[in-house]
């Protein structure tokens, strides 16, 4: 029986797409991608996506969305295995890929911080949230989060990290600066195939004009410079 076709209605910056998509690429999985513009969502849009948000995947004509769904469904029914086998360690990384949804959110409080004071408060949070990650990561272990293999974790972490190449062409923040073994891992995932083909080459000159278009404090540093 053939398996049917796969679509991935995607928003060019979205993270969360990107988890998707790299799991998708890790697994060899043959998908078409489908860009949208969220901010004037088509009516097919929104009769396949409940939330109104990205990604959905189309599994023929019937839609998954919720990008932690979205990569449960591809685990459970395509190889390479992604998840732990152990349903302990399998939950334990469950919970750790709510710590990405909840870093993705404590980056978005930083790029719309409205004036310098709050920027601050914003960077020292991301500081703080980092270094109780940090503790997650076996010293030596590496180079990936569970160590070796390559885990829904990492495709979930991923998309995080990459916010910072380019939030740090804007100036020096010092997000990483007390936790060298995210460093290493975040330097791991950058070198993924399938991290790489995740975004759009020109991903980061759409992200800084996002960014440059918040109206926030973030915003008049990069007009600024």
């Amino acid at each position: 029986m053939t398996a049917p076709a796969l679509t991935l209605v995607s928003h060019v910056l979205c993270p969360y797409v990107q988890r998707a998509a790299i799991v998708l690429l890790e697994k060899g999985i043959a998908f078409e991608r489908r860009d949208i513009d969220l901010a004037h969502k088509p009516g097919w849009f929104l009769a396949v996506s409940p939330l109104g948000k990205t990604p959905v995947l189309m599994v023929g004509s019937v839609p998954i969305f919720e990008s932690a769904v979205i990569c449960d469904y591809l685990d459970e029914t395509r190889l390479p295995r992604l998840h732990p086998e152990d349903a302990l360690t399998r939950a334990q990384h469950r919970g750790c890929i709510e710590l990405a949804s909840a870093a993705l959110n404590a980056i978005a409080g930083f790029y719309n911080a409205p004036d310098a004071a709050a920027l601050q408060a914003r960077r020292d949070d991301l500081v703080a949230r980092f270094g109780q990650i940090e503790t997650l990561l076996a010293p030596g272990a590496g180079p990936y989060f569970a160590g070796a293999h390559f885990s829904l974790v990492d495709a979930a972490f991923a998309p995080v990290f990459r916010y910072f190449d380019t939030l740090e062409r804007i100036a020096d923040f010092g997000f990483f600066e007390r936790t060298p073994r995210m460093r290493s891992w975040r330097a791991a995932l950058a070198q993924r195939d399938s991290v790489r083909a995740a975004a759009a080459a020109d991903y980061p000159e759409r992200l800084m004009a996002f960014f440059s278009a918040r109206g926030s404090a973030l915003s008049a540093r990069i007009q600024g410079i």
